[in-house]
């Protein structure tokens, strides 16, 4: 009869405009399906030029090069005998499109534009395309002279049909498609669709791989079918981790599901599933025949193949599984260490160096890296040849292998201690005892001579010598002279990643780390152009919170006991004198708020799009048991003056893993203005009036 048929998905670490390596990916994802039986194999969201090559969309280069490799693709030996279906952006009668390219030996099936754009949060798509808004209408594309001299066809069908092979029909939708209130598949599957395709470009963000499944699960479990879902995974060169999940669903339950965070290039999934099943899940639901028999029909590409075999009997079948989902310190552990690898290593660096203060962020952003380490281990010992092949260019040798992760920690990894006569003893012990456990090259050092040296150069041309407010200066002078400290470790920063190899006898530099959590950014409680200012964060997108709930899970997972005394330690900065040799600064006592707070208020503020006035609606039922509404006005106005104040820090904050929907990244995410006027004159008269009547 031919029921059974065999499909294959794939997350692949694509990167933008990295055309030579994308499209080796591509073949070898397509090689690897063909291998385990697969008829049909699909791929992410624009995956032959890479989803992040934002204006370079804008250049007539970006889709000239997307056909070269379409043209390489289809002369391949790999790509006979199996439909492919391939994501590229196509200019069709001067307008560009997001579109799926399908295609079976050396013919064009089939161009499907996206009908659906993405354009919220991280995501600009209307920006560089246009959705295809004619439903169910299909037009000729010309197809450029490379192209035709490999398929022998002038034109083929450009637009929202599906394809009818000689077992089944297939249907596509992309990314956004499935996340919108009216997605294709719920019409496709009316009219007979039964096997529904999804090629994404989905990031990663803590706690979202949740709503990713239902919403794949649910998308079959009302209507019946199979769903196939692909999905990038990697950095291709931006803030966003894109965390594959390529999964297979049929009729409401998961069949086949992919890693989520790994090391692995090319992860290919491959389910042999019963069309029987779907369709005798779909003659149950009454309700559904009736719909089906009123749909509006989508033109069909007949195909001239089958996805199954005519003696298929006895072809064993794929039985659902359940779902493993990792908890947020797992995601923590996994995400940002996948991101910082591959920064790593396209950027053809030997290394990273981070100021290691012995606090949390600092701490946390290190666990990450030590995290990274494992996770090269892992991959060489598990056979990836490709990571072990980066790791050997990293290390500049070329018969080392990775074993032990603080071994080779020590190797990428340095980290420094900048002490000031303000540092307390326990910080520098907390840094050097997680540096020893971690492996990391360390290196202790005092900045008091630079900072002696640069408040000398004022003394000398002002005449003025500014005083900590704990000998008798203003606040003034004080914030200068915690400010001085911090950008001088900047600079030091910056040099020790130049020069710190280039001492130790080794080729290469290093990329400097910040650690500037997402809650302190949106408080603005960092000095401009200090540690937070570095090539890249991978906890600037993470809140306090989190932070100290993946050090918990690095002491009990990691055995990193030195964690366990910066748990406990308050956080501070330690830039202002320390009374009788202890710290007396704090970060919650600067800010004049605490951490938990903070991750309120900036979700109210960015999910919640709160203004002054609403946040306050919302605080006073949220906080009724602890906060009279007086309180609460004062905690929301302190606030939005210390946020819209700090603003303009945003504009020069450091490149960040992005893992929170209230982060406050400037260059995307978060579009506000850096120049306030301050004082909110109207909304703070607005909640003092609300006070003042309750």
């Amino acid at each position: 009869m031919g029921r059974a048929v065999t499909v294959a998905t794939c997350a692949l670490n694509q990167w933008a405009l990295d055309f030579e390596g994308n499209l080796e990916r591509i073949v070898r994802s397509i090689g690897i399906a063909r291998s385990r039986g697969a008829r049909y194999r699909l791929g992410p969201e624009l995956e032959i030029c890479g989803y992040g090559c934002s204006d370079h969309y804008y250049e007539s280069d970006t889709v000239l090069h997307s056909f070269q490799v379409l043209e390489k693709l289809l002369e391949s030996p790999a790509t006979q005998d199996i439909i492919c279906d391939v994501g590229m952006p196509v200019l069709h009668r001067n307008v560009r499109y997001n579109c799926r390219v399908i295609f079976l030996n050396k013919k064009i099936l089939l161009i499907r534009p996206k009908i659906a754009l993405a354009n919220a949060g991280n995501y600009r798509e209307l920006r560089w395309f246009t959705p295809w808004s004619k439903a169910r209408h299909v037009e000729e594309y010309f197809l450029p002279r490379i192209i035709q001299e490999v398929t022998g066809q002038e034109t083929v069908p450009f637009g929202d049909a599906v394809l009818a092979t000689k077992d089944t029909c297939l249907g596509a939708e992309m990314c956004e498609e499935l996340w919108t209130p009216n997605s294709p598949h719920i019409e496709m599957g009316l009219d007979g669709v039964e096997i529904f395709t999804n090629s994404s470009g989905s990031h990663h963000v803590l706690r979202k791989a949740h709503t990713r499944v239902d919403l794949v699960n649910s998308a079959t479990a009302k209507n019946g079918g199979i769903y196939i879902f692909a999905n990038q995974k990697g950095c291709d060169g931006d803030r966003l981790y894109y965390d594959g999940c390529a999964m297979i669903s049929m009729n409401g339950e998961t069949v086949a599901q992919g890693s989520q965070f790994s090391l692995d290039d090319v992860e290919v999934l491959v389910a042999t599933l019963d069309l029987e099943d779907v369709r005798s899940y779909r003659a149950e639901i009454s309700s559904r025949s009736l719909a089906a028999s009123k749909v509006n029909p989508y033109p069909r590409i007949k195909v001239n193949f089958a996805l199954s075999c005519p003696d298929d009997v006895a072809v064993p079948t794929c039985v659902p599984i359940q779902w493993r989902y990792h908890s947020p310190e797992e995601e923590i552990s996994l995400g940002p260490a996948c991101w910082l690898w591959d920064y790593l290593r396209r950027s053809k660096q030997a290394g990273f160096l981070l100021p290691l203060s012995g606090g949390i962020d600092s701490s946390a952003t290190a666990c990450i890296v030590y995290s990274m380490c494992r996770q090269v281990c892992l991959a060489v010992k598990n056979g990836n040849a490709d990571v072990l092949a980066d790791a050997r260019r990293i290390v500049h040798d070329e018969t080392y292998i990775p074993e032990d992760p603080q071994e080779f920690c020590r190797r990428v990894f340095t980290t420094c201690y900048m002490a000031s006569e303000n540092s307390s003893q326990d910080t520098c012990n907390r840094a050097k005892l997680l540096a020893e456990q971690i492996g990391s090259y360390h290196i202790n050092l005092n900045i008091d001579v630079a900072v002696k040296a640069v408040v000398g150069i004022f003394s000398m041309v002002t005449g003025r010598t500014p005083r900590f407010s704990v000998y008798g200066g203003s606040s003034r002078e004080s914030l200068a002279l915690q400010n001085v400290q911090a950008r001088i470790r900047m600079v030091l920063a910056y040099l020790f990643a130049q020069l710190t190899l280039w001492a130790r006898g080794m080729p290469g530099g290093l990329l400097v780390l910040g650690s500037a959590n997402v809650d302190e950014s949106l408080r603005g409680y960092l000095t401009k152009y200090d540690c937070s200012s570095a090539d890249i964060n991978p906890i600037g997108g993470i809140s306090k919170t989190d932070l100290k709930h993946f050090i918990q899970y690095c002491i009990e997972n990691f055995q990193l006991t030195a964690l366990r005394s910066i748990m406990s330690a308050p956080p501070t900065a330690e830039l202002e004198p320390l009374v009788d040799g202890q710290v007396a600064q704090t970060d919650e006592a600067d800010m004049g708020m605490t951490y938990a707070e903070l991750s309120i208020y900036g979700k109210l503020r960015k999910i919640g799009k709160a203004g002054p006035y609403s946040m306050f609606c919302k605080l006073i039922n949220m906080w009724k048991e602890i906060c009279t509404p007086r309180e609460v006005a004062s905690k929301v106005k302190h606030f939005f003056r210390m946020y819209s104040v700090n603003r303009h820090k945003m504009t020069t904050l450091t490149p960040s893993y992005h893992a929170e929907n209230y982060s406050p990244d400037d260059n995307r995410f978060d579009l506000r203005p850096f120049l306030y006027n301050t004082t909110w004159s109207w909304q703070f008269r607005c909640i003092d009036e609300q006070v003042n009547a309750l």
